[in-house]
C-alpha cells in the first residue's frame, strides 16, 4: 500500500509499505481517506517539535493525526456501533493511565502519551490499525470535513477550560482553523466574540458566525480596542490561538481582573510578561493540550451540526502522491492557507 513516510528532518517521500496485519482484539482496521495538516506537522517535519510534544520520536514515521476514514475490518470484541464501511474520525491520543495527570482524570495531558502521526504511524497511509476507543463514527458526507473533528476537539477543550458562559465577552486571537472553531463554539454558547487576526481575509468567516472582528495593527492598539469593546473591566475571557509572543502578551494585558487567559496556540517562543499582571488581576492563566475522549465525541457532534461552515475552513486539497508538496506549500504560503487536507483515498 502507499504511504507518505517522513524519513528524516525535512525528508518525506511517498513509497510502498507493508499492509498492517488483521486487527486483534479490540482493534479496528481503518482505510484512511483524508488527513488534515497542522502546525505540529510542520514542526515535526522540520525537527522543531519539542521533546515533550513528541519531537524525540524517531524516524522514519508516517505523519497525520487529523484523520478520517472508513472501517475496513473489526477485531474480536469491538463495541456495538462500529460497523464495516462506516465513516469514522480518529482520536489520536492514547494515555498511559498511570501517571499523575491520568490519576486525576486528565489523561489528555498524560506524561507518557502516544499520538498517532508523531509517536505511532498516522493517517498518511492507506490502512492503519488503531484501538477501538480511538475510533468515533461520524455522519459527515465528506471525509475531509470528518477529519476536521480533531482540530475542532482542541476548540472544545479550549471552551471547556475557559468556562465560557452565555453573554460573556470573549476575545479570540488568531483566525486560523482552531481560532475559528473556538469562535464557532463560543457563539453556540451564546457568547459575544471578538476575533483578531493579521489578515482581513480570514475575518470574513468569523463575521458570518456573528463575531465582531478586528485587524491586528500593533499590540497596544489591539489591547485598547479589545478592552473598549468588552467594557470598562475588559474581556473576562481571552483565547490565544496563535502562539505568537506578541499576541500572548496582549492576551494577558487585555483580560479582565479575575478573568481567564487561555493559551491554545503552540510555539517555542518566549514571552516577557510583567509579573504584576498576574498578581494584581489574579487572572487564571490556562493551557490547552489535546482533548479527552468525551470531548472528542463533542467535537464530532459539533462538526456534524456545522458541516457547511467547517467545510469552508478547508482551503486546499492534495492527493497522497503530492503529500510532501502539500506540507511544503502549507509552510511556505501561510497567508493563503487556512487548512490543507491530503486526500488518501
Amino acid at each position: 500500500m502507499r504511504a507518505a513516510v517522513t524519513r528524516a528532518v525535512g525528508v518525506m517521500e511517498v513509497v510502498e509499505v507493508a499492509e498492517p496485519e488483521s486487527p486483534g482484539p479490540g482493534e479496528v482496521l481503518v482505510r484512511s481517506e483524508a488527513v488534515g495538516i497542522c502546525g505540529s506537522d510542520y514542526h515535526f517535519l522540520r525537527g522543531e517539535l519539542s521533546d515533550v510534544a513528541g519531537g524525540a520520536s524517531p524516524f522514519p514515521k508516517i505523519q497525520g493525526h487529523e484523520c478520517a476514514g472508513t472501517i475496513e475490518a473489526l477485531g474480536p470484541g469491538c463495541r456495538p456501533g462500529l460497523d464495516v464501511a462506516a465513516r469514522v474520525a480518529l482520536y489520536p491520543l492514547h494515555a498511559c493511565g498511570h501517571c499523575y495527570p491520568c490519576s486525576v482524570g486528565r489523561p489528555n495531558t498524560c506524561d507518557n502519551f502516544t499520538l498517532i502521526g508523531i509517536h505511532l504511524d498516522g493517517g498518511l497511509q492507506e490502512l492503519l490499525c488503531i484501538p477501538q476507543q480511538q475510533v468515533f463514527p461520524i455522519t459527515a458526507d465528506d471525509s475531509a470535513v470528518a477529519a476536521m473533528a480533531e482540530p475542532a476537539s482542541i476548540a472544545v477543550r479550549a471552551v471547556h477550560r475557559a468556562r465560557i458562559e452565555e453573554g460573556e465577552h470573549v476575545v479570540v486571537l488568531g483566525a486560523g482553523p482552531i481560532g475559528q472553531c473556538v469562535c464557532l463554539l463560543a457563539r453556540e454558547r451564546g457568547a459575544e466574540v471578538l476575533v483578531i487576526d493579521l489578515q482581513e481575509r480570514r475575518l470574513g468567516l468569523s463575521r458570518e458566525m456573528g463575531a465582531q472582528v478586528l485587524v491586528w495593527t500593533d499590540a497596544r492598539a489591539v489591547v485598547e480596542a479589545a478592552r473598549d469593546w468588552a467594557g470598562a473591566a475588559g474581556p473576562p475571557v481571552v483565547v490565544d490561538a496563535t502562539g505568537a509572543a506578541a499576541a500572548v502578551r496582549a492576551m494577558v494585558e487585555m483580560v479582565a481582573s479575575a478573568g481567564r487567559a487561555v493559551q491554545v496556540g503552540m510555539s517555542n517562543e518566549e514571552v516577557p510578561i510583567r509579573i504584576g499582571s498576574l498578581t494584581e488581576k489574579e487572572i487564571d492563566l490556562l493551557g490547552v493540550s489535546c482533548c479527552g475522549g468525551g470531548e472528542f465525541a463533542e467535537a464530532v457532534a459539533a462538526v456534524e451540526r456545522n458541516a457547511p461552515m467547517i467545510a469552508r475552513l478547508i482551503s486546499h486539497e492534495f492527493p497522497l502522491e503530492r503529500a510532501p508538496e502539500a506540507i511544503e506549500f502549507a509552510i511556505e504560503h501561510p497567508a493563503e492557507v487556512m487548512k490543507v487536507v491530503i486526500r488518501v483515498d
